[in-house]
């Protein structure tokens, strides 16, 4: 058996602007870092990026780390993922961030102890890595007119653009006049009545605008039938699917689910998902919260099995004590960890 050893500390992350949705604002992001270590000079880094919004914080996810990080620590074998797995989720119910955040750090463990990206040990292919959105928070039209306009000048010719305000035809017709070779999403974060909805998809669809996410709130599911019923444009969910048992029960009232490892909690847990909406007939999207590349890294190695990225969370931060996945513009070039000899995730210390 491998003696584990673990540790973890709080990062609070200054965003490089303002970000705004349909529910408030943030200036900085708190993420909580793990770190296992198994005595042989190989380290795997994973973290946590809680959501008040799914009822964490960094403060519940510091007080059930140690009981999670004890499961690792009393197995002792950072292979043995899916026997440490169900023993955490004995342990601790819930708290699916904090989960993610060990999660991460074994699979980063493993796949360096093996010698190989973690896409890699998956058998997935990088050339079908989706390009990610970059996202346009919420302001005045002007400026994110001029976020826009930065952002097609870095590269990034997929845009997700924050709606949920008496401007949002306004507002997408100035991102479409900045860029208009680009692919345009728009996420509504609940912020929609259904028939308000309809309304605005309507008026939305002339900008050719690829798929708008999570119209109307999580608690509404007859609300989601009546605009996805309605809809010219593609529909997809994110509040309304966090765990496996909500893939099917959004099925029929949807064609995308937005997945997150900070919602299931895992990268099996994903990983089941994406085959359960696949059951379904559904599209699949990976999302992040605005989160440091120790857990981003992870994600971007489960993109080849998913149909579009949104991956973009340690993007929008002033500054991350983590690299992760190269990226240029959009594109997640998962191809250079093989290129730079990068084991694991490819998260590592800037």
């Amino acid at each position: 058996m491998t003696t584990l050893t673990t540790e973890f500390e709080r990062l609070s992350l200054p965003l490089a602007d303002a970000f705004t949705i349909s529910r408030g604002t943030q200036t900085d992001a708190e993420n909580v870092v793990v770190r296992i270590r198994d005595g042989e000079g190989h380290e795997g880094i994973g973290a946590a990026a809680p959501s008040e919004h799914y009822g964490e914080t960094p403060a519940t996810v510091e007080a059930v780390l140690p009981d999670l990080l004890d499961v690792v620590e009393d197995v002792g074998d950072p292979h043995a993922i899916e026997r440490i797995e169900r023993e955490r989720r004995a342990v601790v119910a819930g708290n699916p961030a904090a989960h993610a955040a060990v999660d991460i750090a074994l699979h980063d463990l493993a796949a360096k102890r093996l010698g190989v990206p973690l896409y890699r040990q998956w058998g997935l292919d990088p050339e079908r890595t989706p390009k990610t959105s970059f996202t346009i928070g919420l302001d005045s039209t002007e400026r994110m007119r001029e976020k826009t306009r930065a952002a097609v000048e870095e590269g990034y010719d997929v845009l997700k653009v924050k709606l949920g305000t008496d401007r949002d035809r306004e507002i997408v017709a100035a991102v479409r006049e900045e860029a208009p070779e680009a692919r345009i999403r728009v996420d509504a974060n609940e912020a929609w009545t259904p028939r308000e909805a309809v309304r605005t998809i309507e008026d939305l669809e002339p900008h050719c605008v690829e798929f708008v996410e999570q119209p109307v709130s999580a608690d509404d599911p007859a609300g989601l039938r009546f605009v996805y019923d309605r809809s010219p444009l593609p529909i997809a969910v994110d509040e309304s699917c966090v765990r496996l048992p909500d893939v099917p029960a959004v099925a029929d009232r949807t064609d995308i689910v937005n997945l997150k490892l900070m919602k299931c909690g895992s990268l099996a847990e994903a990983r089941r998902m994406v085959d359960a909406a696949r059951a379904h007939g559904l599209e699949v999207m990976l999302g992040c919260m605005i989160e440091t590349n120790a857990a981003i890294a992870a994600a971007c190695n489960l993109a080849p099995l998913v149909d579009y990225a949104d991956l973009d969370g340690a993007l929008l931060l002033a500054d991350d004590e983590y690299a992760g996945v190269p990226t240029e513009g959009s594109e997640i070039r998962l191809g250079a960890l093989d290129d730079r000899g990068l084991a694991g995730t490819g998260a590592r210390p800037q």
